[in-house]
């Protein structure tokens, strides 16, 4: 007899201080609960690159603390980069891996829909006007755009663009 294995939520669900979308309950890989966006948008702005098999090596304690954590001033920036590399040679014994910060993301851009998710958004067949663009949050914004990037399954996509308030 097969039994059905019931998946438990995620860490992050009901987190004060935090945006966590529902679409994300569905992220799971190598059964392992993907990198929440918030993390993610992050690890964006301080330029570390997270591997799933490092994130799956941190405790609960340490992933909530990356979530939680501000990340807006230049100090708090400084504090969360070194905190993380320190997190990754903990569990790897070697560096993060660095990549380049954008001091424009697409996802700060107030007056322009980024063309990738404007086209990822016209296959399905949904429009997303500039007002409804602008009043998503920013990590909302950064979600739909790395969502809409190839490689992304549009179900997550969908799902984002529902749970945003985006006719689909």
């Amino acid at each position: 007899m097969i039994q059905l294995l019931q998946r438990q939520p995620s860490e992050f669900v009901g987190l004060s201080g935090i945006e966590y979308f529902r679409f994300e309950e569905d992220f799971i890989e190598q059964n392992v609960r993907c990198i929440p966006m918030i993390v993610r948008f992050k690890m964006d702005a301080v330029g570390i690159k997270l591997k799933l098999a490092e994130w799956s090596r941190f405790s609960v304690t340490e992933r909530r603390k990356l979530a939680v954590s501000n990340c807006s001033t230049i100090e708090e920036l400084s504090d969360y980069r070194n905190c993380l590399a320190q997190l990754v040679v903990k569990y790897t014994g070697i560096g993060p891996a660095y990549m380049d910060i954008d001091n424009d993301p697409a996802w700060a851009n107030l007056y322009e829909i980024p063309r990738m998710l404007d086209d990822r958004a016209g296959d399905l067949g949904v429009g997303i006007s500039l007002s409804q663009w602008r009043q998503l949050t920013n990590l909302q914004r950064f979600a739909l755009i790395k969502l809409s990037r190839p490689g992304h399954e549009s179900r997550n996509f969908v799902k984002a663009l529902m749970e945003f308030g985006i006719k689909v």
